[in-house]
Formats: structure tokens, C-alpha cells, sequence
């Protein structure tokens, strides 16, 4: 059976430019995640550094549950559109 030309557009798309993208994004989430722990570290005598590297911790994991979820929907939708479309 041959494959759809919208199925293989998508896979194409999503290996090529969403892929990298959603990688070098949760990249930077896990460098904005370490760089809270660095600063929790570092500031373990001020409460107001503390703090802030906490929010950093906090929006780095945010991030990458996100860019995770994104990745997740992105290959549903590809084996859904696969199944469906008979790819």
C-alpha cells in the first residue's frame, strides 16, 4: 500500500524542524533548571537568592514538562494521521 504524501510531508516536517527545535528548547529549559540550582546553592545564606533559584528550578521543570507533552502530541498526531489516513 503506498504511503500518503500528507503523512510522509509530516514526518518529514516534524523529523527535520520540530524535533531539533523541541530539543534545543528543552535544552535551554534544563540549562535555565540547573542554573536555579546553582544559584540555590550559592546563596544558601540569603533567603532572597535562594528564592530565585528556586524560581528558576520551577520554570526550568515547567518548561521541560511542556517541550515533553509537546513532543508526546506531536507523535500521536503523526501515528493517528498514520492510522487513519492508512500510512
Amino acid at each position: 500500500m503506498e504511503s500518503d504524501p500528507f503523512t510522509e510531508f509530516l514526518t518529514k516536517v516534524a523529523a527535520a524542524i520540530i524535533d531539533p527545535l523541541i530539543t534545543l528548547i528543552a535544552l535551554a529549559a534544563f540549562v535555565v533548571f540547573v542554573w536555579g540550582v546553582v544559584d540555590y546553592v550559592r546563596g544558601a545564606g540569603d533567603a532572597e537568592k535562594r528564592k530565585a533559584g528556586q524560581q528558576h528550578m520551577i520554570w526550568g521543570i515547567i518548561g521541560l514538562a511542556v517541550l515533553f507533552g509537546a513532543r508526546a502530541i506531536v507523535q500521536i498526531l503523526i501515528a493517528t494521521l498514520n492510522q487513519t489516513l492508512g500510512g
